[in-house]
């Protein structure tokens, strides 16, 4: 059964209100509440409008008690008008438009849900405000068939103002949670300028295509997903990745929708567009989250079901008793009283506030939970694994250590292993050029080049023969690395490959490099660890490297030389001892890791959104937002844990208090609007936490 995003409140699939949103569809209990998804500006001025008129009807009734208090108008109270008290019918003109205008959707909500044959809140509340303004309407016309309407359309007037009131104050909260969200909505720009036929023409952002060459002038967002084949510039990307520093991107950079190109012209070639943009799918993903549960959500389900009937079971059976002990007024304002203070409000809106607002803050921070079952499980979070290359590493290799042997300088090695792979794509070979770019060393083209495949290459300099790889190549060009083999097995231990730089048939120096970790990751695995979980590495690299990397970071348990396959059954294993997993991955190759863990976190930027099998997301590449996640989910499911503990509470104490005559219907509704606004204010305060 799908859930109201708005209220929380469970829908029938047939009988609800739907709306199609982008590429879902969701269902409300109402069409108030899906006004307010759709347009929550627009409809929480509707709302001020609605608590102006009630409160305005609270005040004038006040005035008119306060004056017979004194007895100012004891004479309109004793007037009638064709048979009829005149004060009665002031209290019925004051009362009707207040009832049926400002309680309309609270009334056409109970209607529907009992057209549709199910109960909601808007029944509840509605049973108690038309008990008392009918009950107060036919003592006013036919006062023979009952007791003077005195304070019953009072009190229905008080009742509706009160739970009013209490649901602007909320949707004012709920609004201000949400506001991260919504604003991601409005960082989509509406129009793009496309190069058509050599002209610039500016068409609807929806009706740009793959493959459009897009035009993009400093100062203005960037439309779509894609690639700059031409210009340069700096774009800020703080809404994508958080960071504060402008990128720099030329020809051949990725650039995301939604960021801000601050400097230069810049010509793009659009990748993803529509729904396919990372923009669009991290907003699918919070769309999604927030309209999600966690399942002990459930519990409180089912709950309600039972909770409904046995609040009208207890309302008339309190009726009954008082009826037969103190009178019909007693008896019916009790009876009233019951149905106002239990209605199940709060325990409708305890989970789905409390995830809107652990979504809200998590987008803060670039962490994009997926769903409340995501939530839950991280209180009982024992095991964190990582996964290593471009997770816990950078992913690309780096020059470490070069060490001259015999009459080189460290540049002058760089310099000729740099001339040997000048034009190759290896990994390694970029190292080597990345390393002599950032030296400011001049790379010559070498006058003969030769790659052979496993073992390195071979390059004619100047008459120089340059030989660069392994040790297998040394070995089948006759050149001895007897004299070099200690620091070559001391490299080789700390999980680094090394390059032999040899030159005329001597051994010249020697390169080491390394995926390196990240710079944050030993900080985050700190943090990890004084939470009191269990890290662990598994990686499909070797041994070797794999606890050279893992020394550095602290981190203990290594498993390596593994499979993508491999890694699922390890998880299965660590579940089957009864450990609840987390898996951090680059969610492209782990994807079948992140989805059997408990827990799934995909760390990586925000192009990659789409390819993600996590539960959480983290758009920054950036470790510590793991600890960040967890602390997060934490935080949001203990307030889930309090706000049912609340309403549950609320609940068991409140009900036999009203049965008992102990609270007017008055005080009851606004018991009731206060457990709701208590449950939802407790939700935001989720915001002020520090992750």
């Amino acid at each position: 059964m799908p859930r109201d995003p708005v209220c929380g409140m469970i829908v029938d699939v047939d009988s609800a209100i739907k709306r199609r949103i982008g590429d879902r569809t969701y269902y409300f209990c109402s069409e108030a509440c899906a006004r307010v998804y759709e347009q929550p500006e627009l409809e929480l001025k509707a709302m001020k409008r609605r608590v102006a008129l009630a409160l305005t009807g609270v005040i004038s009734v006040a005035a008119l008690r306060v004056l017979a208090m004194f007895g100012l108008i004891a004479a309109m109270m004793a007037f009638r008008v064709a048979s009829l008290s005149a004060w009665d019918l002031a209290l019925f003109i004051i009362s009707t438009p207040i009832i049926w205008v400002a309680g309309w959707n609270i009334l056409y909500g109970a209607y529907r849900a009992l057209r549709d044959r199910y109960i909601n809140m808007d029944v509840l509340i509605a049973s108690g405000v038309l008990a008392g303004w009918g009950y107060g309407t036919i003592s006013t016309f036919l006062p023979w068939l009952g007791s003077e309407g005195f304070g019953y359309m009072e009190t229905a007037i008080g009742i509706l103002a009160f739970i009013l009131l209490g649901k602007f104050i909320e949707e004012n909260v709920r609004r201000k949670s949400a506001a991260n969200i919504r604003r991601l909505l409005e960082l989509q720009p509406t129009l793009a300028r496309v190069l058509r036929d050599g002209q610039e023409v500016e068409v609807p952002v929806d009706d740009v295509q793959v493959g459009d060459v897009i035009v993009v002038k400093p100062g203005e967002r960037i439309p779509v997903d894609g690639v700059v084949i031409a210009g340069h510039s700096l774009v800020d990307e703080k809404i994508i990745t958080g960071e504060s520093i402008p990128v720099e991107k030329g020809a051949g950079s990725e650039v995301i929708g939604g960021t801000i190109n601050k400097s230069g012209l810049l010509r793009i070639r659009a990748t993803r567009v529509g729904d396919e943009t990372a923009l669009a799918q991290i907003i699918r993903l919070v769309e999604e989250a927030q309209a999600s549960n966690a399942p002990i959500q459930r519990f409180a389900d089912k709950v309600v079901g039972y909770f409904v009937p046995l609040v009208f079971t207890v309302a008339v059976a309190s009726f009954l008793y008082w009826l037969f002990t103190t009178g019909f007024t007693h008896a019916f304002l009790v009876s009233l009283a019951v149905l106002l203070i239990a209605c199940p409000c709060a325990l409708g809106i305890a989970t789905p506030t409390a995830i809107l607002a652990g979504v809200g803050k998590g987008a803060e921070y670039g962490i994009l939970l997926r769903g409340g079952e995501y939530v839950e499980r991280a209180r009982n979070l024992t095991t964190v694994i990582f996964d290593k290359t471009g997770t816990l590493t950078r992913g690309e290799p780096k020059v470490t250590d070069i060490i001259p042997v015999g009459d080189y300088s460290r540049e002058e090695i760089l310099r000729l292993a740099a001339i040997a792979e000048k034009g190759s794509e290896h990994p390694l070979a970029e190292a080597v050029i990345k390393a002599a770019d950032s030296m400011g060393l001049e790379i010559p083209d070498a006058e003969s080049l030769e790659a052979i495949p496993g073992e390195g290459v071979k390059a004619l300099y100047r008459g120089h023969k340059i030989i660069l790889g392994n040790r297998r190549l040394m070995e089948n060009n006759g050149v001895s690395t007897a004299h070099i083999e200690g620091k070559l097995v001391e490299l080789e231990e700390q999980g680094k490959t090394v390059m032999l730089l040899a030159v005329d048939g001597e051994i010249a120096g020697l390169i080491a490099v390394m995926d390196m970790p990240k710079e944050e990751a030993a900080e985050a695995v700190k943090q990890l660890k004084d939470m009191g979980l269990e890290v662990m590495m598994l990686t499909g690299d070797n041994e070797q490297t794999a606890k050279a990397v893992a020394g550095q970071l602290g981190i203990e348990r290594v498993i390596a030389n593994v499979l993508p396959w491999e890694k699922v059954n390890i998880i299965k294993r660590l579940q089957s001892e009864g450990k609840v997993v987390a898996m951090v991955g680059d969610g492209v190759n782990d994807a079948p890791s992140l989805a059997q863990a408990d827990i799934g976190i995909a760390i990586g930027s925000g192009t990659d959104i789409a390819k993600e099998a996590g539960g959480i997301i983290l758009v920054k590449d950036d470790l510590r937002d793991v600890v960040k996640a967890i602390k997060l989910s934490k935080i949001t499911m203990r307030k889930i844990k309090q706000n049912l503990f609340w309403a549950f509470i609320y609940n068991a104490l409140s009900i036999p208090v009203a049965a008992a005559g102990l609270l007017t219907p008055l005080i009851a509704a606004g018991a009731m609007a206060f457990s709701s606004l208590f449950v939802t204010i407790n939700s935001a305060t989720i915001k002020l936490q520090k992750l």
